[in-house]
């Protein structure tokens, strides 16, 4: 009796949230028995995956991904037929995978793994001054219309006597930014995946970037950019660190 409520028990808890996060059970059959030891059960694969509904934030692995190539080849000749196009005229030929493979790599960050890239590159250093990366180049995809949206990524923060590689605070921005985004939410997860890597005083992020949903369509209104940022710490608690930053990147 013991047993079959702790079963219960565990059944019901793979269907809750914790911290906001559902969790995905993706169960199979291994076909690793062999006839005439149908005694043995088959012996059951499970891969989790933590999947952040607001964020999106996991990992899924690159053969699983290209494994969904031919399907949005397919989608991609659907799409062309439906533009009123001929997909089998000469020039259109290829489009369709070609589309594919470039959609699979502007989305590439859904491979990655922003905490994993943090930590590769963490040392123990006494210094307690600002370090600021600035002019980071920014590539995404709006999600509401797949429609490019591309700028630049300004980082800061105060090391607790922790400082990263600063080659890995490029990679986390391209990690976020290589995934369906929207400006806001990717500022904000850069400066947690800092936060959470470093534990610093204090982070700064600011994003500036046009939209190509607001300059190709809609409003049409080129030259038009938008600035997003996230304050922690003493980038929000203190002005004196706040405006620092500000004017270090401006100059």
């Amino acid at each position: 009796m013991e047993h079959s409520d702790r079963q219960a028990s565990s059944t019901s808890n793979d269907q809750k949230l914790t911290n906001g996060v559902a969790k995905l059970s993706l169960t199979g059959s291994s076909k690793s028995h062999q006839k005439g030891s149908s005694h043995h059960p088959p012996t059951r694969v499970q891969r989790s995956l933590e999947l952040d509904p607001e964020t999106g934030d996991f990992v899924l692995p690159h053969g699983e991904r290209y494994g969904n190539l031919e399907k949005l080849t397919d989608t991609y000749r659907d799409i062309l037929t439906g533009l009123g196009e001929n997909p089998d005229r000469e020039g259109l030929l290829d489009t369709p995978k070609r589309a594919a493979k470039a959609l699979l790599y502007f989305t590439k960050g859904y491979e990655e793994d922003a905490a994993d890239i943090m930590r590769s590159a963490l040392f123990n250093e006494d210094h307690d001054d600002m370090v600021i990366v600035k002019d980071i180049n920014i590539f995404s995809l709006c999600e509401h219309h797949l429609v490019p949206f591309f700028g630049t990524c300004s980082i800061g923060y105060l090391p607790n006597k922790k400082v990263v590689g600063i080659s890995k605070l490029a990679r986390v921005v391209e990690t976020y930014s290589r995934r369906l985004q929207v400006q806001e939410r990717l500022t904000k997860q850069i400066a947690h995946a800092v936060t959470e890597a470093l534990e610093p005083a204090g982070v700064g992020v600011i994003i500036k970037c046009s939209h190509m949903c607001m300059v190709m369509r809609g409003v049409e209104k080129p030259g038009s950019s938008t600035v997003t940022s996230v304050m922690l710490g003493e980038f929000r608690d203190n002005q004196k660190t706040r405006e620092e930053f500000l004017a270090l990147i401006k100059n």
